[in-house]
């Protein structure tokens, strides 16, 4: 069994999904309580984007993952570290919303086309996983855009606490795969 820090990628985008949820739920039309939520996503963005970088450049995973989970995880640690620094300065945040709308596309055709190929040890579960991510992205300029609408703020923090638990799932699972090899 091949071991690598795929897990703490999963985790790592778990916790940043789930803050994000918890974020747009309290303190998306909030200004002035944006400043508490830089250092959660500051961290999960490095993590994603270090994280990512390195998968999309050394290749550890086989062929196809490589590309799905590194480079989405990219796509989310430079948007976590966009959004840590649009809310340190208070800037508007429709502008990164944009920017989500291509990554949630991108990865909602991998979802897609995981399932299509049957990849993943559960390729049901992956494909949701990043359609729901998908899904957040694309919406995302809706939400921001309607900050004060508490049904669509509710909607969104629902599908992004969903995704987490997907992911929190993946990768608390792999975790106790990985110590089998330990034994």
């Amino acid at each position: 069994m091949m071991i690598d820090y795929l897990t703490l990628m999963l985790i790592n985008m778990s916790a940043g999904l789930f803050l994000l949820g918890c974020f747009v739920w309290r303190d998306l039309d909030t200004p002035e309580d944006f400043g508490r939520w830089v250092p959660p996503f500051a961290i999960c963005g490095l993590v994603a984007a270090i994280g990512g970088f390195a998968i999309t450049f050394t290749w550890p995973l086989p062929q196809p993952y490589n590309s799905a989970f590194g480079e989405m995880s990219v796509l989310l640690g430079v948007l976590w570290v966009g959004l840590a620094l649009a809310l340190a300065k208070k800037w508007e945040l429709l502008p990164l919303a944009i920017f989500a709308v291509f990554a949630g596309a991108a990865a909602a055709v991998l979802g897609i086309r995981i399932l299509d190929l049957g990849l993943t040890k559960k390729p049901v579960l992956s494909a949701a996983g990043f359609i729901l991510c998908g899904i957040c992205g694309v919406f995302s300029p809706l939400i921001a855009w309607q900050s004060s609408n508490k049904g669509l703020r509710l909607i969104g923090m629902l599908v992004l606490f969903a995704a987490s638990a997907i992911w929190a799932l993946t990768g608390y699972s792999s975790y106790w795969l990985h110590m089998l090899v330990a034994k």
